[in-house]
């Protein structure tokens, strides 16, 4: 272990458990970053430059007090059907995409970007894509039953590492994006910033 102090700026607990299994220490901070009003004054940007540009506000939110410690933050945007879709606020919301997603492809593009005395020193985005099977209204009952409103807190109203997994057939690109960081640039960054060994 070395000095440098990581702050994670992200309530995920997906990218808290990725991020320890990895055997990185680091502390929890939430941004506070208000993402719709970002969203509104991207309207019409690429989902991928949007992700990026969450994943910057969040690092450099907590970076500004934090300027000692190196602050990751990250953020996922999911795009389908032309269009950029945002977290669901309902379940019956919720049940209605994943209707609407089922037996076609959407795109995931998980950003991130390391702050540190507030600046940003390296931002990234990798994408993926998801093709969802044509599963029955019988099944997305069940899968919501047992999943309930903490589907709420994903972006695509599913998570692949539980019961969302059924929801699939195939997905094209990395593991760690689909569940809301591109790992491996990640790490590469903290290695070349002194944060974790090399």
């Amino acid at each position: 272990m070395n000095d440098e102090r990581l702050i994670l700026a992200s309530r995920s607990a997906a990218r808290r458990a990725m991020l320890t299994d990895a055997g990185v220490a680091f502390a929890v901070e939430d941004a506070g970053v208000d993402e719709d009003a970002i969203k509104v004054a991207m309207a019409g940007a690429v989902p991928t430059d949007l992700a990026v540009e969450l994943a910057a506000a969040k690092a450099l939110a907590v970076s500004r007090h934090a300027p000692d410690a190196w602050v990751l933050g990250a953020d996922q945007t999911l795009s389908f059907d032309g269009g950029l879709v945002s977290k669901a606020k309902s379940l019956k919301e919720a049940r209605e995409r994943l209707r609407q997603m089922r037996g076609r492809v959407h795109h995931l593009h998980s950003g991130a970007a390391l702050a540190h005395d507030g600046a940003v020193v390296w931002s990234g985005v990798d994408s993926v894509a998801m093709r969802m099977r044509d599963f029955s209204d019988a099944f997305l009952d069940a899968y919501l039953a047992a999943e309930g409103e903490a589907l709420l807190s994903c972006v695509g109203a599913y998570r692949l590492e539980g019961m969302g997994s059924q929801l699939f057939e195939a997905v094209e690109g990395d593991y760690f994006t689909v569940l809301g960081l591109p790992l491996w640039p990640v790490l590469a960054e903290l290695r070349r910033a002194g944060v974790i060994a090399t």
